[in-house]
């Protein structure tokens, strides 16, 4: 036969083929079960020492300090490679000092290849700048959302935003959670006589009138007027609230 017609299959060698070759896949530990991790910043240390005493875990190594500059600096301790990751941190209290240890948290985590990250902030901070009522201002509540899924957060876990629209500012998934249940439980247990509930704006009344109806007492509404950053003027009232 002549040299130019190809070699029939059989005779190729065995580490040839004439079919593509499937690429083979990494070995993998498939052993290696997620765990559970939970660190906290300097906003809510002992929130988060309570959560933990609950669930029976210890809160995880990290340190998180501040240069003489003002600047921080973060190191997570303990490996998180593979990890369901919560970190409790509100943004209240100094919001600005705790919404960057947050972001700065979420990024290490992030980096040290958490498979998750969940960030537990029972307050969401600048949650008040949700729209812009007046010209030339922000809408501070998407850009805090837009920086929390920039720096890596998965999840997001918070409690009675000023605005349930803040939930649709992310792109990743948002519990928001109420503290209806064990506030009602509270104020049931203390017998109180001839209670009545006040929605302290309009914004407030749909969660008022819900509070007043579980609780079978009355409802008052008042109408305020900011006159600055620290004060509130209370100028009409809706309601009976004598003798309450």
């Amino acid at each position: 036969m002549s040299g130019n017609h190809p070699r029939p299959r059989d005779a190729l060698p065995p580490h040839e083929t004439n079919e593509p070759q499937k690429p083979t896949k990494p070995q993998t530990n498939r052993n290696r079960r997620t765990d559970v991790k939970i660190f906290t910043g300097n906003s809510n240390p002992q929130l988060a020492a309570s959560i933990c005493s609950y669930l029976g875990r210890e809160i995880g190594a990290a340190e998180v300090k501040t240069f003489p500059d003002g600047e921080t600096f973060v190191k997570i301790k303990d490996s998180v490679r593979g990890d369901d990751c919560f970190l409790i941190q509100s943004i209240c209290g100094r919001p600005n000092e705790s919404l960057m240890e947050l972001l700065i948290m979420i990024d290490a985590m992030k980096r040290a290849s958490a498979a998750r990250i969940t960030a537990v902030m029972p307050i969401y901070g600048y949650a008040r700048q949700d729209r812009k009522d007046q010209p030339r201002v922000p809408i501070t509540a998407k850009l805090v959302a837009n920086l929390l899924v920039a720096a890596g957060a998965n999840r997001i876990l918070t409690m009675d935003l000023h605005a349930a629209q803040i939930v649709g500012y992310f792109d990743i998934p948002v519990d928001h959670l109420h503290a209806s249940p064990v506030l009602l439980k509270y104020i049931t247990e203390k017998q109180l006589e001839n209670p009545i509930v006040v929605a302290p704006d309009t914004g407030s009344v749909k969660s008022a009138y819900a509070y007043s109806r579980f609780l079978g007492c009355g409802l008052a509404i008042t109408a305020k007027q900011r006159k600055g950053a620290d004060e509130v003027e209370a100028y009409s009232l809706v309601g009976d609230v004598e003798g309450c």
